[in-house]
């Protein structure tokens, strides 16, 4: 917003005209609240920058202050009774801080230090010491990763007659076609890149300094090769997710490289000239997570180019249910038709008021105390069934959204409108059924939290590899996030199970492939007996 020029009168030349003297104090009136309201808006955008620069990430506030406004709540919940805990919760043991002992699944290599011959007999009578026990000393060791080149042999056989009839025992199944890389290098590839955020550049020097050459463009072939070998399995898992009757949904914006060179001033469309280098300009496309129910769980990512409302649209036709998402204006050609519910996130509301708080902090303390209250109820109904909770919500977080509501409501006749404080009460008040909806469902949720998190590996990874090459490598990327992240959902080791799955998938069913997603997978064992043994040249 500009600052309105500034209305300047001499006051020893007034009017007499009342009317003109009326509309003067009008016009002054409506300055002054502009140029306040300018300041205020200059003031938030001044701290929000120190914030980021110099402040910390975190938005918990000081305790002992929100305290003083909790109290305040209370007072006018007078009559509603205090929430009462009814199924008394587990409290983890706390580990002590002391050295932890190394995990029993590590492989154990034990080596034994034999006592030297000339100390086997005793100084004093000079009979022979007998062994009464062992002490153990613990070091955890570190091996670097190996590669290893596994020769697959197919024999030949002919008859020995008439010199014909050649046989060759089957090969199993590459996982790339003409391509060297085995499960194990393609599963470590992938995890390397979206599971441990190394961009493929790194992942190459690494590789190097182990003994393997491998170009970071011979790493970018084989990351889209197995994107297109394990497209069917998120494809079942995006299946899944539309049975969903909650979905989350979110998305980040992706930087990615434009394919082709701008054409020079006065050049003809199309035509460049190919000795010289151009520079390849990044535009913003999107990642979008899709997280299924209870029932249905996944986490599953989608790439646009663009961040228009036509695209969750079409991810999403034909799905109905409660869509729990934040105030993005493209998702309300969807709540318009019937079926599909709009849930708000108090997480998003909570945080225009905590990013408002140092414009207007009496303010912005009381909003924040009333949604800790809302949080405090939760924390009483996890673990319990949807009625039960749904229960527990009604009976105490309903009394509370009222008085919020009528807090609210107040605070608009005082805050200017476009203050930062002014702006989050009108989020809240825009959003207000939308932000009520989870109280009347068990099954739902208080925030879009599940959406958020899922979208966490990607604002790392973006970081590290900084952008996308192209459309197709943010599909691609899309891809292997819904495996990785899925796998992390359900407590799955991701290199393990990228590795048993690249080398089976091929060859599965199509009409099981619900058996390889990770939440259904059981790894392949194979017994000793069928294992080769390896051949010394």
């Amino acid at each position: 917003m500009k600052p309105t020029t500034p209305i300047t009168l001499d006051p020893t030349q007034l009017p007499d005209d009342l009317e003109l003297l009326k509309s003067l104090v009008k016009d002054l009136l409506t300055t002054l609240q502009d140029q306040t309201e300018h300041i205020e808006t200059l003031k938030h955008q001044l701290h929000e920058a120190l914030r980021r620069h110099y402040g910390r990430k975190t938005e918990a506030m000081d305790p002992d202050q929100l305290n003083l406004f909790l109290r305040q709540i209370e007072n006018e919940l007078l009559g509603v009774k205090a929430p009462e805990v009814p199924v008394a919760e587990v409290k983890k043991a706390v580990e002590g801080h002391g050295r932890r002992k190394p995990s029993q699944t590590l492989p154990v290599e034990r080596t034994v230090y034999p006592l030297a011959e000339e100390k086997k007999t005793c100084p004093d009578c000079g009979h022979s010491l007998n062994k009464i026990g062992e002490e153990v000393r613990a070091l955890v060791d570190y091996v670097p990763a190996s590669f290893v080149l596994k020769e697959q042999v197919s024999e030949k056989w002919a008859c020995s007659d008439c010199q014909g009839n050649v046989v060759a025992s089957e090969l199993p199944a590459k996982p790339i076609e003409r391509g060297m890389a085995g499960a194990g290098l393609l599963a470590q590839v992938i995890v390397g890149k979206y599971g441990d955020h190394l961009p493929l550049y790194r992942q190459s020097e690494i590789y190097e300094r182990q003994g393997f050459e491998v170009s970071r463009s011979t790493l970018c072939d084989w990351i889209a090769q197995s994107a297109d070998l394990l497209a069917p399995l998120v494809e079942a898992m995006k299946v899944d997710v539309l049975q969903s009757k909650v979905i989350h949904t979110d998305d980040t914006p992706v930087p990615v490289l434009d394919e082709k060179p701008e054409p020079k001033e006065g050049a003809p469309p199309g035509e460049e000239e190919a000795d010289e280098p151009f520079k390849r300009k990044a535009r913003l496309g999107r990642l979008w997570v899709y997280v299924g129910d209870e029932e249905h769980e996944h986490i599953v990512f989608d790439y646009t180019p663009d961040r228009k409302g036509e695209r969750p649209r079409a991810y999403l036709l034909g799905w109905k249910g409660h869509l729990q998402a934040d105030a993005y204006a493209g998702y309300d050609a969807m709540y318009a038709k019937a079926g599909v519910v709009e849930v708000a996130c108090w997480a998003h509301a909570r945080r225009k008021f905590h990013d408002a708080y140092p414009t207007a902090k009496p303010q912005g303390k009381m909003a924040l105390a009333y949604i800790h209250q809302l949080y405090m109820v939760e924390k009483l109904a996890k673990g319990l069934s949807p009625e039960e909770r749904k229960e527990i919500r009604q009976k105490h977080a309903r009394p509370i959204l009222d008085a919020f509501k009528q807090w609210l409501d107040a605070q608009v006749l005082i805050l200017l409108p476009k203050s930062a404080m002014g702006l989050a009460v009108g989020y809240s008040l825009n959003q207000w059924d939308a932000l009520n909806c989870y109280v009347g469902n068990g099954a739902l949720a208080i925030d879009n939290n599940k959406a958020e998190r899922a979208l966490r590996c990607v604002a790392v990874g973006r970081k590290n590899w900084l952008f996308a090459g192209s459309d197709l490598g943010g599909r691609n990327a899309a891809i292997l996030y819904s495996l990785v992240a899925s796998c992390k959902l359900h407590k799955v080791e991701s290199w393990a199970y990228l590795r048993d799955v690249i080398g089976r998938v091929k060859t599965h069913p199509a009409s099981q492939i619900a058996e390889l997603l990770p939440a259904n997978w059981k790894p392949t064992v194979v017994s000793p007996a069928a294992q080769p043994e390896p051949v010394v040249a």
